[in-house]
């Protein structure tokens, strides 16, 4: 039997619906989204090396990798003491220096090994990175205890001059173990008469040491010399062309021992590593 329908069921009924609508919209307009729906808003941050202003980048390792890039990358293997009556023996990889999580690690150890008392490594980018001026950047974290001497530094890749120190070596930074705060800045070179000759500073940090963290050490080369830095601080520039003029290439290493620091004794403690960050080399526009 059909059913009469009277106009105020039919009020009832609109205003019902309008009712059911506006929970429904008011619901979805206040809905929070999910977690993983705001990550997945999130931009991907892309791994880039900031342009510097005047330079082009030319030439850089960032230690991604698991392993170390050998096209980029040469190891010296050796015991025959560095020139300086160092102490380790060098090996080649990954014995004493290896890539861990985005860094370079270059270990020293105590113990016997080739007749020498204690191990490290000694690498280059010799005739696979070289380059006459520009801008050097490595940032790195470094041992300390005495009778370690890290070093970041570069040498002739053609010896255009003679033997050394004749085609000249320039430290970017050398540190004594035994005084962690301290860094030294260095040029070597040969007198008019032939004798070795050398122009140098230091730079003391304002507190803590270099092996507490990590540090910019930078080098700028050019036509008329050399400006070294610290952490964006220029703590000294020199004046010298010849032999500087021919291309160099970039040498890494903690060396044991030696004429300058000295032997260590029973206060250093091994092992002991420096991290390298990167190395990035700029040329100038």
């Amino acid at each position: 039997m059909e059913e009469n329908t009277s106009p105020r069921s039919v009020l009832i009924c609109i205003i019902l619906t309008l009712t059911l609508s506006c929970i429904s919209l008011i619901n979805s307009s206040c809905k929070k989204s999910s977690p993983v729906e705001n990550l997945q808003k999130i931009p991907e941050v892309i791994d880039s090396i900031p342009a510097i202003p005047g330079w082009t980048l030319v030439w850089n390792d960032e230690f991604k990798d698991t392993v170390i890039d050998l096209t980029k990358w040469e190891f010296e293997v050796n015991g025959d003491g560095g020139g300086n009556n160092e102490l380790q023996y060098y090996t080649a990889p990954p014995r004493n220096a290896y890539a861990d999580s985005g860094h370079l690690v270059i270990e020293a150890y105590k113990e016997e090994y080739m007749g020498k008392q204690y191990t490290s490594a000694r690498m280059r980018t010799k005739k696979k990175g070289d380059w006459t001026y520009g801008m050097f950047e490595i940032r790195a974290k470094l041992p300390s205890g005495r009778g370690l001497w890290p070093a970041i530094w570069m040498l002739p890749t053609d010896e255009y001059y003679g033997g050394w120190p004749q085609s000249g070596e320039v430290d970017i930074m050398e540190m004594l173990g035994h005084e962690a705060n301290k860094v030294y800045g260095t040029i070597h070179y040969s007198s008019t008469s032939g004798s070795h000759e050398h122009t140098g500073n230091s730079y003391v940090l304002p507190k803590g040491s270099f092996s507490d963290d990590y540090h910019l050490f930078a080098l700028i080369w050019d036509v008329t010399g050399f400006d070294w830095y610290v952490d964006g601080v220029n703590y000294f520039t020199v004046f010298h062309r010849q032999p500087f003029d021919k291309r160099f290439h970039i040498l890494l290493n903690v060396a044991v021992g030696g004429n300058w620091p000295g032997s260590p004794d029973y206060t250093t403690k091994f092992p002991q590593r420096m991290y390298i960050d990167y190395v990035r080399v700029y040329k100038k526009n």
